[in-house]
């Protein structure tokens, strides 16, 4: 017993105590072990690499080893091994150096690691005193990789829809989808890089390695497309580039139209493509249609049982994509109302048209237990409504005056179709929500009607109303350019001519110097105290969708106080006024929010230092769009988030409009400084490329 008490003691005081001392780095995690970037992995998991890949792994040994200000360094230990042609098993290790205690250590495999052949390894830690387990030891596993060093072949293309432009010259169409499949010999292929000319681009991933993939394409553009296509195989690699060219028709017409413009007195709508509709005795021909749509006339229906058209036949397909459009307006917001539907078994298929809702009625679309909604209607505005069910993405969409509203929604169309119907939505008892309003130009196409189709569709066309160049005045008046009402100059307004060429500068020292007008031959020039220039009467309806641009230039180049160029007023302050705030050093759109002196005010800005009475001046541009409910202020062509808001109801004007002035209680103030020239004057809305257009001697064509 003696002895085995002093044995345990020389053994404590010997080797085994520093044994004890020191505790063996922790076993290497597979999770912290990767081939080339890739995750450990083995067997069917085997990752593939593109050149002989670099091992890592993160090496950890016990802090109890050392003392508070000591690191803990470790080293790895790394060993691979594989099965060469000939059967003979091929070892290499290597030995990392030393580094702190969860660091990341690397071991980059040599070059003459064979291609397509499964290497495997493991890892382990030393701190040199003592080993870890091995990496695959007890609950771990081994790692592999394989080494592929050849690219895969170039893929092929091929497009039922859209066959190859020396092939097929033009095909069928904006709107209509097509399938491209991209296939490679090479059967280790896992994905396709492919870009189509102006988008989409993206990977499209194979089921297996080495199986085609279809993508679908939907064309946006008439013209000449292009499609490129490469092939990527397990190890990343990308072989040679495919390009597949191809050229898309514009997007086919309507399957059915129906104008609505038919005779006062009619009992049916002719079709101008499609089958005629009968229309009951609710519904009265020859109504009024909204402004610069192309529309001549629409029809009114009462809200009755007799008020509809119908074809008595179905229209839509509904295993297909479909779109069905309308321009309305209702005379009552606060039911249900059915634009246009098509009958299924006691229910609409689809259904288009207004829906009252808290917390407040919205237009919707409504297919297949799904609905989408947005938009605000109005009693007595005019609205283009659009539905549209994308068959190839199984989701339904609604625009309203063009712009998408709403959140697209799963849909699962009906597999029955019945008759199509204007103005009432199939019940289980009868028919229904029957629309009280009126109603044009009902269109149903049978392919996805595009963005650029829809706003087109929803356009109304601006009309010019005045174009004042300021180039001259007679009898302290200057013209319009087509003889419509002039703009009446007040005292301290008058046009600038220029030089009247009677002496040359340049030849001449005597002769003084006279800049040139900002636009043409002349401008109006405003003294900043009483100057200003003014119609008889309102020049735009500010309550409906308008335009109005000019361009002006500051005399000062630090104004004392606020000064506006345009407004236009209500009956105690301005509706819309521009005017330049020194105080930001920015032109602002103002809009009290009553038509009250003092009422609170919504404002935007467009920052601009003041001119200083030289340069060119700024081509200011106010517009309103109704349908969209947004009001910007543009400035050189161009507008901003900051200088947009929104303007859910526009406010009429009684007002005559301004130039150089604004509204100051019961006369006036805010007088300009400066120089105004190319007041331009429309109603609707302009596009932002036709803004640009604005403010150069000329009107932008509206096309």
């Amino acid at each position: 017993m003696v002895g085995s008490c002093v044995a345990a003691l020389l053994a404590t005081a010997t080797g085994t105590a520093h044994a004890l001392d020191n505790l063996p780095p922790e076993q290497p995690l597979v999770r912290d072990l990767q081939s080339q970037n890739k995750a450990c992995a083995t067997g069917d998991d085997t990752p593939y690499v593109s050149a002989p890949p670099r091992l890592s792994a993160v090496l950890y040994d016990p802090e109890e080893d050392n003392g508070p200000s000591e690191s803990s360094p470790v080293k790895g230990e790394f060993e691979a091994w594989w099965t060469d042609a000939a059967g003979a098993e091929q070892r290499r290790t290597y030995t990392t150096v030393t580094l702190s205690s969860g660091s990341r250590q690397y071991w980059t495999m040599p070059g003459d690691i064979p291609p397509n052949t499964v290497v495997s390894w493991h890892v382990r830690a030393n701190d040199g005193k003592a080993t870890s387990p091995w990496s695959d030891e007890g609950d771990g596993s081994v790692c592999s990789f394989v080494y592929d060093d050849v690219n895969p072949e170039q893929p092929t293309i091929t497009s039922p829809e859209y066959p190859r432009m020396e092939d097929v010259f033009r095909v069928d169409g904006v709107g209509v989808y097509g399938h491209f499949t991209m296939d490679s010999p090479s059967d280790d292929v896992v994905s396709y890089v492919y870009d189509f000319l102006g988008g989409p681009s993206g990977t499209a991933s194979a089921e297996r390695p080495g199986a085609a993939v279809t993508i679908p394409y939907l064309p946006l553009t008439a013209g000449l497309k292009s499609l490129t296509v490469r092939a990527i195989d397990r190890s990343g690699r990308s072989g040679a580039q495919s390009r597949y060219d191809f050229n898309v028709k514009p997007g086919r017409a309507p399957v059915a139209r129906w104008k609505l413009d038919d005779p006062a007195g009619s009992r049916a709508a002719a079709a101008e493509t499609g089958t005629a509709a009968r229309a009951g005795t609710g519904v009265t021909f020859g109504g009024p249609a909204p402004a610069g749509t192309g529309a001549t006339a629409t029809v009114g229906l009462d809200g009755s049982g007799h008020g509809f058209l119908t074809t008595d036949a179905p229209v839509a397909d509904m295993r297909t994509p479909f779109a069905v459009s309308a321009w309305v307006r209702p005379a009552e917001t606060d039911r249900n109302m059915t634009v246009a539907s098509q009958d299924a078994d006691g229910k609409p298929a689809f259904s288009l048209g207004l829906r009252s809702q808290n917390p407040g009625p919205g237009w919707s679309f409504a297919i297949g237990g799904a609905r989408v909604s947005g938009g605000a209607p109005e009693i007595g505005e005019w609205a283009h409504l659009l539905g549209l069910y994308d068959a190839e993405t199984g989701r339904a969409h609604l625009y309203v005056n063009g712009h998408e509203v709403g959140t697209a929604a799963e849909a699962a169309p009906a597999g029955t179709a019945g008759a199509f119907q204007i103005g009432r939505a199939r019940g289980t008892n009868g028919y229904r929500d029957r629309w009280h309003g009126d109603i044009g130009d009902v269109q149903v196409h049978d392919r996805v009607v595009v963005p650029s189709e829809v706003a087109e569709l929803a356009r109304h066309k601006p009309e010019l109303l005045g174009h004042w160049s300021l180039e001259n005045a007679v009898d302290g008046t200057s013209p319009e350019q087509s003889d419509r009402a002039p703009l009446r100059l007040g005292t301290g307004a008058s046009i600038y001519r220029g030089s009247d060429s009677s002496c040359l500068p340049e030849l001449d020292p005597d002769c003084p110097y006279m800049p040139p007008p900002l636009v043409g031959e002349g401008h109006l020039s405003l003294d900043g105290e009483t100057g200003y220039a003014a119609a008889d009467g309102p020049v735009v309806d500010t309550g409906d969708s308008f335009t109005i641009g000019v361009v002006v230039r500051l005399a000062d180049s630090e104004p004392a106080h606020p000064m506006t160029v345009l407004s236009q007023a209500g009956e105690h302050t301005d509706v819309f006024k521009v005017r330049y705030e020194p105080s930001t050093y920015a032109w602002q759109l103002v809009m009290p929010e009553k038509d009250e002196v003092g009422a609170p005010e919504k404002v935007v800005s467009q920052i601009t230092g003041a001119d200083g009475g030289e340069g060119q001046g700024h081509r200011l541009a106010v517009v309103y769009d109704d349908g969209t409910d947004t009001i910007k202020l543009y400035a050189d062509g161009y507008t901003s988030a900051e200088a947009t808001a929104s303007l859910p109801d526009g406010r009429h004007s009684s007002g005559a409009l301004q130039i150089g002035r604004a509204k100051a209680g019961d006369g006036w103030g805010e007088y300009l400084h400066g120089d105004v020239d190319e007041v331009q004057a429309y109603s609707g809305a302009l596009r932002d490329e036709d803004v640009t257009g604005l403010g150069f001697g000329t009107d932008p064509c509206l096309c």
